[in-house]
């Protein structure tokens, strides 16, 4: 025999529900009246967990750039320029008139490279006869044309140019670049 649901039992039910939602809508609003926890003390890093950092402004980057394009227009030759902070994060690139379309790709890359290892992409080139496994670090260009940008003897900059016939005429105009953040 089944037993059927009186309306009584049924209004019951209903009425033991609503209050059990509502008892619940309560409690969560008064828990959020009562307002937010307490903040944790934020941390305060200081001394030997920290360390500071010196970079190349925008504007010198700018000088530094358009000084190594220079130098490639007054050789007649159409480059692309790059500079790249201490991260390898491209600060301005400046492509010549005429520059090549793989110029772009290989200034940023040997400007990255020149910065990474604080050494001209030119000295690191050499190198590859004892590692041939660097060239395929990614991101990197080991072919003549970068310049690292020194401060206090350590690596805040890179640039890169490409274009010219030869890596050595690319990394005369990285010089320049890299000289001309000296005056």
């Amino acid at each position: 025999m089944t037993k059927r649901t009186t309306l009584r039992t049924r209004v019951l039910l209903g009425t033991v529900a609503a209050a059990a939602l509502g008892a619940g809508t309560v409690g969560a609003v008064t828990a959020n009246a009562a307002g937010p926890a307490p903040a944790a003390a934020a941390a305060v890093a200081k001394g030997r967990d920290t360390t500071q950092t010196t970079h190349l402004s925008a504007d010198a980057a700018l000088r530094a750039a358009q000084a190594a394009l220079d130098a490639a227009e007054d050789a007649d030759q159409k480059v692309t320029v790059a500079v790249v902070d201490r991260n390898g994060n491209t600060v301005v690139t400046l492509r010549g008139d005429g520059a090549g379309p793989q110029s772009y790709d290989s200034a940023v890359r040997k400007a990255y490279t020149a910065v990474s290892w604080n050494a001209p992409t030119s000295v690191l080139a050499g190198r590859l006869d004892q590692a041939p496994n660097l060239k395929d670090i990614p991101n990197t260009l080991f072919l003549a044309g970068g310049a690292p940008v020194t401060a206090k003897g350590a690596p805040i900059a890179g640039i890169g140019v490409a274009g010219a016939p030869s890596g050595d005429l690319d990394e005369k105009f990285a010089q320049a670049g890299v000289a001309a953040l000296g005056r």
